[in-house]
């Protein structure tokens, strides 16, 4: 996901190294900042925040390590695994919005599914990176359909 010559359109890598400061300088209160805001949308106009949602988000981050938080955001935001994905010859969906603010759309998923000998795309506009629980009728739908085929 950062921004590299490799992936032109990842994220500078000053997003990520801003996320493990807050990380680092409180924990708790990062984990609740980026399901309040990005992660979910609900910073957005027109959304209602979810506070049951941003708390279990919340519980799941502070149940790992600190550590493994802090690395964990190197992990996922610096490792290239474009070499493995021609490798996977069963089926794959990917399921991303245009709109997610943490996992840049145009550095991931349609950079994936071209090298996924099996990989199915479905794009979604105005959805959050949180999709799964903020629209969970859709996106169960998306993968039931997916499974039965």
């Amino acid at each position: 996901m950062v921004r590299t010559e490799a992936n032109p359109n990842g994220r500078p890598k000053q997003v990520f190294d801003d996320f493990r400061a807050q990380l680092q300088n409180n924990r708790s209160q990062f984990y609740l900042d980026i399901a309040s805001g990005p992660f979910y949308g609900y910073d957005r106009p027109d959304t209602e925040p979810v506070e049951a949602n941003i708390r279990n988000w919340w519980r799941q981050g502070m149940m790992g390590g600190a550590k493994a938080g802090y690395d964990g955001i190197v992990a996922f935001s610096q490792t290239d695994f474009t070499a493995d994905l021609p490798k996977i010859d069963i089926p794959v969906l990917l399921m991303h919005s245009r709109d997610d603010r943490i996992v840049p759309y145009e550095a991931a998923a349609p950079l994936a599914v071209k090298l996924l000998p099996n990989g199915i795309l479905k794009t979604y506009e105005g959805l959050p990176r949180g999709m799964p629980t903020t629209h969970a009728d859709l996106v169960n739908a998306e993968m039931l359909e997916f499974f039965r085929s």
